[in-house]
C-alpha cells in the first residue's frame, strides 16, 4: 500500500503560541524577553499536552465496551411514540465502543486526510469532541499522533497529523475493515429503537385511512379491508389480476404510515462485536432532517463562527449517528433472490451491508410479482415462516456467528397468480390478511379515466369508456385499472408526432386500442 506524506506544514503554519509550548524555547523581540509557554505555565488552561499528561485512560483499549441487556421493550403504539430524539453519548461507554474501536477509526480518518482539526474528526465520526478527545489522548501518547498547529480557543481546534508509527497503525486497523464514516452504533440500542417505533398499534381509523387514499379511486369496502391489516402490523397478500393498483396499494400503506406514524431514526451502521454493518441507504432512506444537519456543518472561516459551531459539535444534543427518516417503502420485484435476504459482505473491505428487509424496518416491505422471482416461492416463505411468526430474523456473520435483529414492517405479498398455485396452508396460515384487488367495475372505471384525463389536461369524452367496452372488454378481455393511463400516453404520443394538440377522438382510441391490445 503506498503511504500517504502528511499535509505540508508551510500550508497550514503552526501557530506562534503553540510552537513555542511544544518547543519550550525562548524568543527575543528588541531587546526584552517574553515568558516561554512550557507545559509547567499554568496560566493557559488549554495547552494540550498539559492535558495529556494530567490524563491517562484507565480502560484497556482492547476491551470492548458491552451495556447490559435493556428490558424487553414492549411496542408502543404512535400516541406514546412521537418520534422523539435519540439524545448524544456523554462518554465512550454511553457510545458502545470500545476505546480501541474508536482508535482505529480515527486513524483511518487521519490517514485518508492526511490532517485534520479535532473538530473535523468530530464531525466525522458524529460523535461529540469530548468522546473523540479519548481516542486522541490515548493515541498521542502511544505516539501514533502529534500537534502540528492550533489556535488557542480549545482543544478542538489543534490540528492532529500521524506519527510514522500512526501510519503503520492505520494501514493494519485498513486490513482489518476499511468503513470510514460516522461511528457505528451497538445492535441492542438498535433493536431498542426498532422496538419504539415498530408499525404496530399505529393509530388507525376509517377517517385517517381515507384521508392517506384520498388521490386514489378505489372499490367500494377496500379500504375496511386494509384498516385491520394495518392496526395489526402484520403481513398481507395482496393477489388479483395484474395492472389493478397492487403496488399502487402498498405505496399508498406506505404513506399513510408517514402521515400517522411519523419520522423514524434509522443509524448510519451497526457494530455486532468486531464487525460493522451499513444500514443507511440513501436510495432508499429519505431523510428530514437534511435542514438541520446543514446548519450544523456550516462551519465558517471566520473565528467567531467556527468557535460557535465547535462548540455545537463539543456537546451536541442529539444523537448524530442516526439519521431521521420517513419510513420507508421498499419495492422488490422479480430480482429478488435469497442472498439479497442475507447481508452481504465485502470481502475486500471487510464490512457488510445490511439486507433490504431490515433497511426496511419501521415501513413498508413489498415482494411485488411475487411467484416470478429466481428463487422458487416455497425456498423464498421458508426464509420468512419464522421472522412472520416470531417478527425476529436471524442474520449471519462469515465467521458463522448467528445474531438476532428485529422484524418490524409491515410486509406486502403481491401477486397475479393463483396463491393456491403458489403457497401450501402452512405458509397462508402465517399470513393474517389476504385481500382481493379483482378488475374494476365500469363505474370505477370511468372515474379512474376521468382521472387521467385531468393528469393531463386531455378534455374527457364519454366515447373513449364506450369505445372500450364495446369492441374490447365485451371481446373477452377484462377491463384494467392501468388501462387508461397506458392508452392516454399512447394518444399523447400519436398527437405529439402529428403536431396535434391532444384529444379524445374515435380515430385514435381505435389506433392507441389496436397498438395496446395487439389487436391487429
Amino acid at each position: 500500500m503506498i503511504d500517504r506524506p502528511t499535509e505540508d506544514e508551510s500550508q497550514n503554519p503552526p501557530d506562534d503560541s503553540i510552537l513555542e509550548y511544544m518547543k519550550g524555547s525562548t524568543k527575543e523581540t528588541g531587546s526584552e524577553e517574553e515568558p516561554r509557554y512550557t507545559a509547567k505555565n499554568h496560566d493557559l488552561s488549554d495547552l494540550y499536552n498539559d492535558l495529556f499528561q494530567k490524563k491517562k485512560p484507565t480502560e484497556d483499549p482492547q476491551k470492548v465496551v458491552v451495556k447490559e441487556e435493556p428490558e424487553e421493550v414492549v411496542p408502543l403504539g404512535n400516541d406514546q411514540y412521537e418520534g422523539e430524539s435519540i439524545p448524544a453519548p456523554q462518554t465512550l461507554e454511553e457510545s458502545g465502543l470500545s476505546l480501541m474501536q474508536l482508535c482505529n477509526l480515527v486513524l483511518k480518518q487521519l490517514y485518508l486526510q492526511g490532517s485534520a482539526l479535532g473538530i473535523e474528526i468530530s464531525r466525522s465520526a458524529h460523535l461529540p469532541f469530548g468522546i473523540i478527545d479519548e481516542a486522541l489522548i490515548f493515541l498521542k501518547e502511544d505516539k501514533c499522533i502529534e500537534v502540528s498547529s492550533g489556535k488557542m480557543i480549545g482543544r478542538s481546534s489543534y490540528r492532529f497529523n500521524l506519527t510514522e508509527l500512526g501510519r503503520i497503525r492505520a494501514r493494519e486497523a485498513f486490513e482489518q475493515c476499511r468503513y470510514v464514516g460516522p461511528a457505528p452504533v451497538p445492535l441492542h440500542d438498535y433493536v431498542r429503537q426498532c422496538r419504539l417505533q415498530t408499525v404496530t398499534g399505529i393509530d388507525c381509523t376509517p377517517e385517517k385511512l381515507e384521508h392517506a387514499f384520498e388521490d386514489f379511486i378505489l372499490r367500494e369496502g377496500l379500504l375496511n379491508e386494509l384498516g385491520p391489516a394495518v392496526c395489526s402490523g402484520r403481513s398481507i397478500f395482496i393477489y388479483g389480476p395484474p395492472g389493478n393498483g397492487k403496488t399502487l396499494i402498498a405505496k399508498g400503506l406506505g404513506q399513510f404510515l408517514n402521515r400517522q406514524g411519523g419520522d423514524i431514526y434509522v443509524p448510519y451502521a451497526l457494530q455486532m462485536e468486531n464487525s460493522i454493518i451499513t444500514l443507511f441507504d440513501p436510495t432508499i432512506h429519505q431523510t428530514t432532517d437534511d435542514l438541520e444537519l446543514q446548519e450544523r456543518n456550516s462551519v465558517e472561516t471566520q473565528n467567531a463562527d467556527r468557535i460557535s459551531k465547535m462548540k455545537d459539535w463539543d456537546k451536541p444534543e442529539i444523537d448524530l449517528r442516526w439519521r431521521r427518516i420517513r419510513r420507508p417503502v421498499v419495492i422488490t420485484g422479480g430480482e429478488l433472490t435469497l442472498e439479497m435476504l442475507d447481508l452481504r459482505y465485502n470481502k475486500s473491505s471487510n464490512y457488510y451491508t445490511a439486507p433490504l428487509h431490515i433497511k426496511a424496518n419501521g415501513g413498508v416491505f413489498l415482494i411485488d410479482d411475487f411467484g416470478r422471482q429466481l428463487v422458487s416461492p416455497k425456498n423464498l416463505l421458508n426464509r420468512w415462516i419464522l421472522p412472520l411468526e416470531d417478527r425476529v430474523d436471524y442474520l449471519t456473520l462469515a465467521t458463522g456467528k448467528k445474531f438476532s435483529v428485529p422484524f418490524e414492517q409491515l410486509i406486502v405479498f403481491s401477486t397475479n397468480l393463483d396463491p393456491n398455485d403458489l403457497v401450501d396452508e402452512a405458509f397462508l396460515r402465517r399470513i393474517r390478511h389476504k385481500i382481493q384487488i379483482s378488475a374494476p367495475s365500469r363505474q370505477i372505471f370511468t372515474e379512474i379515466c376521468k382521472l387521467c384525463c385531468r393528469q393531463r389536461d386531455i378534455e374527457y369524452d364519454p366515447s373513449f369508456v364506450n369505445y372500450l367496452y364495446d369492441n374490447c372488454y365485451r371481446q373477452g378481455k377484462a377491463p384494467r385499472s392501468s388501462d387508461p393511463r397506458d392508452l392516454l400516453e399512447i394518444i399523447q404520443s400519436i398527437c405529439r408526432f402529428k403536431g396535434q394538440k391532444p384529444i379524445i377522438s374515435t380515430q385514435l382510441i381505435s389506433e392507441a386500442a389496436q397498438r395496446f391490445f395487439c389487436q391487429i
